[in-house]
């Protein structure tokens, strides 16, 4: 009798499902990086340029999910593609499994937080070729004369293979759901919770904006602000062990301890941070008050040598971003940060410490998870995003936004509040006006906004304008201008290559009550 090349099938698809669910167990018990995260994180390091783009543009920051995904079902299809290939040499499933914990080694190896990429794989291969010779012995037709490598008497017959099937599947579940009971190797909220932050100057507390409703915050809270990284999985950091580096073109290479920085910081400064990624209009901008060490300190203690043109900062996970040396003795409060709103840096936002630097986008400065500060030249080094395309230098461009009213909402006839946030870089604001035209009518008129009170000259500012608003529909538009003059372009530009610009406008109809 000749195998069935379904039933193979199915085996091979349980067998990466057993596979990929003891990778995730593995990785949550021994504390190394999942071969799906591992691959994963191979994809973001070695795409090109091109491809990276096109996902941002196409899924926002839902592109890690479904790079997961993807790597996940990858697999599950090749492991269904593999079932009746293996079904008829056995051997060839063997060397697919080795196969798949080798990749999976050798990508997890790459993370320099983890010596346990090799365990975590074996296991994961371990379990698929288990998975596999089980369903394939319980698949084996009667009268072939191969007997399952299984307790029990005698061939295999349908039942039994069912029977292994519905465990196999539940181990898979069995699996994906201990990685979330084990969680983390490293209990990050558990290690704040311990942290005790120097306490600065109490300006930046109770701090009241416009009295409009729906217009962002002055200070984002933590859980708002916007999150973009390359990072697959959240780099889980235990503080005792955590050094910061200070290597490279300087005349005293050292490390600091997270107790260190702690000790060392003086600086608390409202920054607004943006994303070279955020369209007009866009929410990947946010203001915080970050707490640290001011940079220039770190570097002046190292002994800058001359010619040492760029400032790398390497993250846990092996990203890279990289900007002018001058930018940090320039005057701006560019700073190591351990605090973010009253708060040590949460998770997701670079716990245990980050780099801030106001006035460059973020894919050039704002390294999270940092473990290293590198002097270097311009010329010696592309950090991760300047061979995918993005420019190296990226000063942050003057934006306005539009947060109330918003798009293609109807108001009443009456006074209307018109208000938003500007922000400017490092160059302040010194204006924001507004332009409101009615259907099939253009004027030139701008009306100039009230504009909330500064915390600094480098975080964004509320304002409003009252508008005395008839009946009608009409197009809203507005523009900032920065502290040195220089009023924001009206031309449409996409974010590639160093930041979107252009006057963000809404549509809004006005109705008689």
């Amino acid at each position: 009798m000749t195998r069935s090349r379904v039933v193979d099938a199915v085996a091979g698809l349980l067998a990466a499902a057993v596979a990929l669910a003891a990778g995730e167990a593995a990785s949550a018990l021994i504390g190394g990086p999942s071969p799906v995260v591992a691959v994963g994180d191979v994809v973001v390091d070695y795409a090109p340029g091109g491809l990276v783009k096109a996902a941002i543009e196409l899924l926002g920051t839902r592109d890690k999910p479904a790079l997961l995904i993807g790597v996940t079902l990858t697999s599950l299809a090749i492991g269904m593609l593999l079932g009746p290939v293996a079904g008829r040499d056995r051997r060839v499933g063997v060397a697919a499994f080795v196969a798949f914990g080798l990749v999976g080694a050798l990508a997890g190896a790459r993370d320099p937080l983890s010596a346990d990429a090799i365990a975590v794989a074996a296991a994961a291969a371990l379990a698929g070729v288990v998975t596999l010779s089980l369903l394939l012995s319980a698949a084996s037709p009667k009268g072939t004369g191969v007997r399952a490598s299984m307790p029990g008497p005698g061939v295999a017959d349908r039942r039994r293979f069912l029977l292994f099937a519905a465990g196999a599947a539940g181990a898979a579940v069995a699996g994906v759901a201990g990685r979330t009971l084990l969680g983390p190797s490293v209990d990050v909220e558990e290690e704040r919770a311990a942290i005790r932050l120097p306490r600065m100057a109490d300006r930046f507390r109770g701090v009241r904006g416009l009295a409009v409703n729906g217009v962002s915050s002055v200070i984002t809270p933590n859980d708002d602000f916007y999150r973009i990284d390359t990072a697959l999985v959240v780099p889980r950091v235990a503080v005792e062990s955590w050094r910061l580096s200070v290597t490279g073109m300087v005349d005293r290479p050292y490390e600091v301890s997270f107790a260190d920085l702690v000790g060392m910081a003086s600086v608390e400064q409202s920054l607004t941070l943006a994303c070279v990624s955020n369209e007009v209009g866009g929410d990947l901008v946010g203001n915080a008050i970050w707490l640290g060490v001011p940079l220039a300190e770190i570097l002046e203690r190292a002994g800058v040598q001359e010619g040492a043109t760029q400032i790398v900062g390497r993250s846990v996970d092996g990203f890279t971003a990289g900007f002018p040396t001058e930018i940090a003795f320039d005057g701006r409060p560019a700073i190591v940060a351990i605090g973010m709103n009253g708060e040590p840096l949460p998770a997701i936002h670079g716990f245990p410490a980050r780099l801030v630097v106001p006035g460059l986008y973020g894919y050039v400065s704002a390294t999270k998870w940092i473990r290293e500060i590198e002097l270097t030249t311009l010329e010696a080094f592309d950090a991760y995003w300047i061979p995918r395309g993005w420019s190296k230098e990226a000063p942050v461009k003057t934006q306005s936004r539009i947060d109330v009213p918003r798009d293609g909402r109807t108001v009443d006839m009456g006074r209307v509040a018109v208000a938003g946030v500007a922000w400017a870089g490092v160059r302040e604001l010194s204006r924001v006006e507004v332009r409101i035209n009615a259907t099939g009518e253009e004027t030139d008129e701008w009306h100039e906004a009230r504009l909330g009170e500064p915390l600094s000259q480098s975080s964004w500012r509320q304002w409003v304008y009252e508008w005395d608003a008839a009946p009608g529909e009409y197009r809203i538009e507005v523009r900032a201008t920065d502290g040195d003059g220089a009023t924001q372009t009206h031309e449409q530009r996409p974010p590639a290559p160093d930041g979107a610009t252009g006057h963000h406008a809404v549509r809004v109809n006005v109705r008689r009550t």
